[in-house]
């Protein structure tokens, strides 16, 4: 740790007394725990008022919350032993140390119902990620040489990115584990390199098993990119997932877990982890036979009229993001159900929707990825893609 560092200092600060808490706590110590905890919020605290723009402060303010969730049944005596009363998020961390108990916040409860065509487009992207995950989970024989464990999505935001991890993970019937900086880095601090070590132990358990893993790590740079002012800790769980990604790449291992990680700032990433992933693919912005089907799916419980010409509106749309054209398309139904409440009564229905509505959304909204912005991601596909 860099002793000059204030927030790195105050960090370890929180942490020792957090621990100095959960210690407490365990020997049922109330008075002395609260005492901790309190003086552990309060450098958090410091650290989100004085560092407002540190890339660490959401899962600051996440811990805070929880810890005063935690005081509070201490506070008020709810919790008569340890573990008991409290809300399951805070239960886990006490109760033991079972793989299966400390990842339930992680792993997704239901599969994921999203298949490849609900996506519009991506048909790059799609058949990079068949080859690597699909076909080596149906057929691992045809493999002699081992398949890709880790796939890198990267692009702007709001293209797809979380869902071609999810439709993939439908297709093989897999586990779907979810991550990002602020659970992975964990509510108490310190624990970010033990939680990487437990999700890692629970996919080979479960491969183990003949259910194939998908650990999605959503917004990648937040948890494996460099920053300026980071704490030991986040060093620790950089390393620590460099140990388990070279672990899953070892040649006599055939358990089928992957990592799947997705970012809008790739740049952002160090330059160890991105040869981790044998897979680099770029995740665009619609083209314009995506942006047909994207609207004709989003429109498809909605009655439009004759005057909506899709293919007209594709090229109105070009720039716009897949989150965009649905924001898009909302608005425009908007302005007839904003028109049906306004109407007193003279109407018992929605009318259906005109290509003024849709044009006037498209006026009223910009794209949300800038043409400059859009020229940076080319530039890094051109460097390091891998598909």
């Amino acid at each position: 740790m860099n002793e000059t560092n204030p927030v790195a200092m105050l960090e370890q600060t929180a942490r020792r007394k957090i621990q100095e808490a959960l210690d407490a706590e365990r020997n049922k110590d109330y008075e002395t725990a609260i005492d901790k905890y309190k003086k552990g919020i309060e450098a958090l605290e410091e650290i989100v008022r004085n560092y407002p723009e540190h890339p660490m402060t959401k899962l600051y303010k996440k811990t805070i919350y929880e810890l005063n969730l935690r005081l509070k049944y201490i506070e008020s005596k709810a919790s008569q032993a340890i573990g008991e009363g409290l809300p399951d998020e805070i239960k886990v961390e006490i109760k033991g140390n079972s793989i299966v108990e400390n990842l339930p916040e992680f792993v997704l409860k239901e599969k994921p119902s999203v298949t490849f065509d609900d996506i519009a487009g991506l048909d790059d992207a799609k058949r990079a990620i068949r080859e690597a995950i699909i076909y080596p989970v149906k057929r691992p024989d045809l493999f002699p040489l081992g398949w890709p464990r880790g796939i890198l999505l990267y692009g702007p935001p709001g293209t797809g990115k979380t869902m071609l991890a999810a439709a993939v993970t439908n297709e093989i019937k897999g586990e779907f584990i979810y991550l990002d900086a602020t659970n992975i880095m964990s509510k108490w601090l310190g624990e970010g390199e033990k939680n990487v070590r437990k999700v890692f132990d629970y996919a080979r358990s479960k491969a183990s098993e003949k259910s194939p893993v998908i650990i999605f790590i959503d917004e990648l740079d937040a948890l494996l990119g460099v920053h300026s002012n980071e704490v030991g800790g986040e060093v620790r769980v950089r390393n620590q997932f460099l140990k388990e990604m070279d672990g899953l790449q070892d040649k006599s291992q055939t358990l089928h877990v992957y990592v799947i990680g997705a970012t809008n700032k790739p740049w952002a990433l160090d330059e160890p982890f991105i040869r981790r992933f044998q897979k680099r693919i770029y995740v665009p912005l619609p083209n314009k036979e995506a942006r047909i089907k994207l609207l004709d799916m989003l429109t498809s419980k909605i009655k439009l009229d004759n005057s909506v010409d899709f293919d007209r509106l594709a090229d109105l749309l070009d720039g716009y993001s897949g989150s965009d054209i649905r924001d898009i398309v909302q608005d425009a139904y908007m302005r007839s159900v904003r028109e049906y409440f306004e109407s007193d009564g003279k109407s018992d229905v929605v009318r259906p929707l005109t290509i003024e509505d849709f044009s006037e959304a498209i006026r009223s909204r910009k794209p949300s990825v800038s043409k400059e912005m859009l020229k940076i991601y080319e530039q890094w596909d051109e460097r390091f893609k891998a598909i």
